[in-house]
């Protein structure tokens, strides 16, 4: 008998999440230079964050010595003013992951359940079992969520539902009216948790007010994140809206210190820089016609995506995918969620684009 075999056996079952390769790692694997290595695979902020949330991260390592605010006061503040909301219905994470994480160590265990979808983000299912409790999975509808079948699947044991929209890996996307009438069907006391991980990337026609339901939706989490458009996914920084007794609870169980001084204060001051997130969701919507035009060109199915990435079917997505490393360019083969033919592809610069749709030609040829 071993210590590691005393651990629970839903414990023992996990596999770990595997994120996308480092640029650091695949030089060290091919003695390519790190400059000439292009990632495309963790859907990533290609700009970088902000200049004015980088001077403020830069400004706050002078206070690195000093446990950073476990309240979070001014990131708070700043998101309230935003959104129009009370402090009391925010808890902050280390990246939306983290709210994820604390949603179910909240809500939880034993003999419960949490409802998702088919190709939708792995830290769902990581995240339900490493509670101890059970995963029901529902079909796709278009690589996308059924929410009919959703709400079928919920039962007495059902806790919280995973919804996300755009949806990771696959870009799918749900018209708030859909995700507003799904609200009004699901058992007041089974938690929506609504991740929007990708949401600031919509353009405004597809836009609604989620964090506005919140007020008449008791058991609504709107999960989101600085870490993409607003380009702090080094710092990890996430917040969850929801009502105030939800957060409570939340908030009992959320590690003190788990916003650091650095991603806070960047976070403030990326928060008033409207002007760049501007531009990032252009550039965004520019390297997605350069992607899919290309994915067109070569006769490749493609999925129709409303995230900062897009999945492209490629026949064998690993055999592709370590064509494109060998020519210094990192992609997300997603075999793991169920599609081993497919690549999840994020969009980066202009030239980073480009660079890809070569490389994807060689490969592909």
């Amino acid at each position: 008998m071993t210590v590691a075999s005393r651990a629970p056996a839903h414990i023992r079952a996990l596999s770990p999440y595997q994120p996308g390769k480092p640029i650091s790692e695949l030089a060290r694997e091919t003695g390519l230079p790190e400059h000439t290595i292009v990632k495309l695979a963790s859907n990533e902020n290609p700009f970088g964050m902000s200049p004015r949330a980088r001077e403020a991260a830069i400004a706050a390592l002078d206070e690195g010595a000093r446990y950073p605010d476990g309240n979070a006061f001014a990131l708070k503040a700043a998101l309230a003013k935003k959104y129009g909301i009370d402090v009391n219905q925010l808890v902050i994470g280390n990246g939306s992951n983290d709210v994820l994480e604390i949603a179910t160590q909240t809500f939880l265990g034993p003999g419960a359940a949490a409802v998702f979808a088919q190709y939708s983000f792995a830290v769902y299912p990581l995240a339900t079992q490493a509670r101890g409790a059970r995963a029901i999975q529902v079909p796709a509808k278009n690589y996308g969520h059924d929410l009919d079948a959703m709400l079928a699947a919920i039962d007495d044991t059902v806790r919280i539902v995973f919804l996300a929209n755009p949806n990771n890996p696959t870009g799918t996307f749900l018209p708030g009216n859909e995700i507003e009438a799904f609200l009004a069907r699901v058992p007041q006391d089974v938690l929506v948790v609504l991740d929007e991980a990708y949401t600031e990337f919509l353009p405004p026609a597809k836009r609604y007010d989620a964090i506005g339901w919140v007020a008449r939706r008791p058991n609504l989490l709107v999960s989101r994140t600085l870490c993409k458009a607003y380009g702090l996914a080094g710092l990890r920084l996430g917040y969850g809206v929801g009502n105030p007794e939800v957060i409570d609870l939340m908030n009992r169980v959320r590690q003190p210190f788990n916003a650091s001084i650095v991603a806070q204060a960047a976070a403030v001051a990326a928060l008033e820089d409207e002007a760049f997130v501007r531009e990032v969701a252009e550039n965004n919507q520019q390297g997605m016609l350069q992607l899919t035009a290309a994915f067109t060109a070569l006769g490749l199915e493609w999925i129709p995506s409303a995230g900062n990435f897009v999945t492209v079917k490629v026949g064998d997505g690993a055999k592709a995918g370590a064509a494109l490393l060998e020519q210094g360019v990192i992609v997300r083969p997603i075999a793991g969620y169920g599609m081993p033919e497919w690549l999840r592809v994020s969009i980066g610069l202009p030239t980073e684009n480009e660079r890809f749709i070569t490389a994807l030609r060689k490969a592909l040829s």
